[in-house]
């Protein structure tokens, strides 16, 4: 690395650092939760650059050539792309909240291509996929997968769910990535699996020993389930866009969508756009109003 890139980067490192800090203290206690066990940018690049405690350049950042430095970065993690894209993105956030509060002049930049691409429109959980898992997996994982399909929240968000955001017929919880509050009716199927569920934890999503999930090990032992259930190429992740395609499918509108899932209703449509294929039943009910609408 050239000896001005290996400064630039030693700075801003540092820099970084201090900003997260004031960053992380200013977060909401549930979102410094979710924070846990996540490396922060200024971590990766330090993971790159060791950068001594002692020193502060608070003029890293004025460096006009700092954005080709944080770039080549991001693109360092190539063979990651999905990796590479969610540091980039952290670390812009961090960069605009820190230009927000007075903290740096520095303005990030607009318009840069993602490195991971995927046409996930097709990734939908069937009934087939859903019955399979249920066929295999552990009563923990059966509930968490029957969280997920009828809220359409994040994972993250629904391990560190609580029994006091369920009511009987709400759960009201506040999302981590977004800060948004999220008041959703609970289905009759996860109401049943609710009342059914002993309360061994402050949360509701637990491991077989009735004990809050670590997220690696919820992780690990979900592609277990998987595996065993040969279900391949889909995700948790992709249970949010499945409850949301269910949702278009039942004819619900794009606010009706938002306020149970908590997007924005530009996300909802971009999320259609991304997961609602072109499934049977849509086609059927498509047909269906053609002939109504011509008799």
């Amino acid at each position: 690395m050239p000896v001005a890139v290996f400064q630039r980067l030693h700075d801003v490192a540092y820099l970084l650092r201090a900003i997260a800090r004031r960053h992380q203290q200013r977060l909401p206690p549930v979102q410094r939760r979710l924070r846990r066990g996540k490396r922060a940018p200024h971590e990766r690049i330090q993971k790159v650059v060791p950068v001594p405690r002692a020193r502060r350049h608070d003029a890293a950042l004025d460096d006009a050539r700092v954005s080709r430095d944080f770039l080549d970065w991001r693109d360092s993690m190539a063979h990651t792309p999905r990796q590479a894209d969610y540091a980039w993105m952290v670390l812009m956030r961090l960069l605009s909240w820190a230009r927000a509060r007075g903290l740096t002049l520095y303005r990030p930049p607009e318009r840069i291509d993602r490195l991971y691409h995927a046409d996930r429109s097709e990734k939908i959980w069937s009934e087939q996929h859903i019955a399979a898992f249920m066929g295999v997996a552990s009563e923990p994982l059966q509930r968490a997968l029957v969280l997920a399909l009828e809220t359409g929240q994040r994972q993250g968000d629904l391990l560190l769910l609580p029994w006091s955001a369920y009511d009987g017929g709400w759960i009201r919880l506040r999302q981590g990535k977004t800060g948004r509050a999220v008041n959703i009716p609970v289905t009759r199927r996860l109401r049943a699996v609710l009342e059914n569920t002993k309360r061994t934890s402050t949360v509701i999503l637990t491991d077989s020993r009735g004990r809050a999930w670590k997220p690696n090990t919820f992780r690990r032992m979900w592609g277990i389930a998987t595996k065993k259930a040969k279900i391949a190429d889909l995700t948790f992740h992709d249970l949010r866009g499945t409850a949301v395609t269910r949702l278009a499918e039942a004819e619900c509108s794009h606010a009706e969508i938002a306020a149970i899932t908590g997007h924005s209703m530009r996300d909802v449509g971009a999320i259609l756009d991304k997961y609602l294929a072109r499934t049977d039943k849509i086609a059927l009910a498509a047909i269906a109003k053609l002939e109504r609408g011509k008799a």
